[in-house]
């Protein structure tokens, strides 16, 4: 069972609506302690309390909690991690003498419900400061963007495996396209906005790196990287994978997965077929750019496609109920042009299969 803490620092006035949600939301364990603010001079007494949860009533709680004390003044809730408890919580059935109404004994929760199996250990507000910073537009996002970009080159060029994956794992493009479909199923335009730039910036590097080098490498060279040419065939198969890929990626971030080991499933997707499709247009070689271009421009579709899917599926959504409505909105919209996008580069896939099977 994954615990967390959730801490709400409030005026006293609130402390009885804070237990009545406590005891709504199944909360395991909750206690209070007063103090009073050191920093402020008129000394306003607030009372802390602590809330331990489940990690799948952390989300419903967080929102209902947000509720109630947003209307006070200086309130604060932070999100701790719980790394053990004492006594172990063993899920058992609730006993008729545990009921009372006055206060919240330390229990077990072992209530199944369909749709905890599609939460994640993650709330929205985590993922929110994390989508932040892959979006974000940074000199080190840059500096990644280049290196990447040249050790995969090298990587494809001379067919070495162990160096491709080498500049997956540093890759910094899987940011900006998560946040992308993350601002997508949140309808928050600023973060959409802000996650295509720095993906088109992101991704427009990596060509002008590539094409650059491409005019300097030789027509055999580039002809003879089997890494290479495999990344200029494209088939019905590249649209499984970069789905696979996308759903993967969010699967594992809202499960608290490391973000090098996303990076990498995601990257995989996205940094190889990104330099190749450099290096093939400085080198003069359009069919095979051609042929890398779908595979780019698919994987792009099916990544963002698959994770917005799976955002939206893991119960990732907007606090507020206008707010959900304007993402539903905005989710809709988003997912039918990716839909489109996606239909349209398959019949040019199946049209380039034709092309050369004929």
């Amino acid at each position: 069972m994954s615990l967390r803490v959730i801490e709400i620092s409030a005026p006293n006035t609130a402390s009885n609506k804070i237990q009545e949600l406590a005891e709504r939301y199944e909360a395991i364990d909750c206690w209070h302690s007063k103090r009073n603010s050191w920093f402020n001079k008129n000394e306003d007494k607030r009372e802390t309390t602590r809330i331990l949860v489940d990690v799948q009533n952390q989300q419903d709680m967080l929102d209902a909690l947000q509720r109630a004390v947003s209307n006070n003044e200086g309130w604060r809730i932070i999100l701790l991690p719980v790394e053990a408890t004492l006594p172990r919580l063993v899920e058992e059935e609730k006993k008729p003498e545990d009921n009372n109404p006055d206060t919240i004994k330390p229990k077990t929760v072992g209530k199944f419900k369909i749709k905890n199996i599609l939460r994640g250990s993650v709330t929205r507000e985590e993922l929110h400061d994390d989508m932040e910073k892959g979006a974000s537009l940074t000199v080190d996002f840059l500096l990644l963007v280049v290196l990447s970009s040249l050790v995969a080159g090298i990587g494809l060029i001379y067919s070495d495996v162990a160096v491709i994956i080498g500049a997956m794992v540093i890759a910094p493009l899987l940011g900006p396209n998560l946040a992308l479909a993350f601002g997508a199923a949140l309808g928050d335009k600023p973060l959409i906005l802000k996650a295509i730039k720095t993906n088109c910036i992101g991704i427009g590097l990596t060509l002008i790196i590539c094409f650059v080098a491409g005019l300097f490498i030789s027509h055999d060279i580039v002809l003879q990287s089997t890494e290479m040419m495999n990344r200029t065939n494209v088939g019905f198969a590249s649209i499984v994978l970069a789905l696979a890929s996308g759903a993967a990626a969010v699967l594992s971030l809202t499960m608290g997965a490391s973000s090098a080991l996303v990076g990498v499933m995601v990257a995989v997707a996205l940094m190889p077929p990104a330099v190749t499709l450099g290096v093939t247009l400085g080198n003069g070689q359009l069919g095979l750019a051609y042929g890398t271009f779908l595979l780019l421009a698919t994987n792009i579709v099916c990544v963002n496609l698959s994770a917005q899917a799976i955002f939206r599926l893991k119960g990732i959504k907007p606090r507020t109920w206008y707010e959900e409505k304007n993402a539903k909105k905005a989710s809709k919209i988003n997912g039918f042009i990716w839909l489109v996008m996606l239909a349209v580069l398959a019949i040019l896939i199946w049209l380039k299969q034709q092309h050369v099977g004929g």
